[in-house]
């Protein structure tokens, strides 16, 4: 049985931020996750560049690595899983987890990158919590043994 499915319904029906940009770097969908996750409004987001939401100390990368996309049609990420810092609107950092994945139209080039983005402030801070109580607990242990 064949189901009719509204993409436009889906895109906002997710709970993972679906962020679309133009070859030029510049935001043309912003789903409601989105919206959540970094605090933009879609009317706030849409047609600026990316680094709305990137750091500016990750800018210079972000833009060589794009360009380089755009230029080859190929990334070199496919569907591993991408950790980086990210914005959000009032200005604190996020930690998110993305994947990315190429549009492209009938003759093969690339039209825009569509990123699936999840928030994983919170699992990352309780992880780097986590290995600091480890750190902690291996130096006590070390003090603890007479050498």
């Amino acid at each position: 049985m064949a189901v009719n499915v509204d993409l436009s319904g889906l895109v906002d029906a997710v709970g993972d931020a679906i962020v679309v940009s133009d070859p030029d770097g510049a935001i043309v969908v912003w789903n409601p996750a989105a919206e959540r996750i970094f605090g933009f409004t879609s009317a706030e987001a849409l047609g600026q560049p990316l680094d709305l939401i990137t750091p500016d100390r990750h800018r210079r990368r972000h833009w060589d690595g794009y360009a380089n996309t755009m230029r080859t049609g190929v990334t070199k990420y496919g569907t591993k899983l991408l950790r980086v810092p990210a914005l959000h609107k009032d200005g604190h950092s996020l930690s998110i987890a993305f994947t990315v994945g190429l549009l492209k139209d009938e003759d093969g080039l690339v039209t825009g990158i569509v990123a699936v983005i999840r928030d994983e402030t919170e699992r990352w801070s309780e992880e780097k919590r986590l290995r600091q109580r480890i750190s902690d607990l291996e130096a006590e242990s070390k003090e603890r043994i007479p050498s």
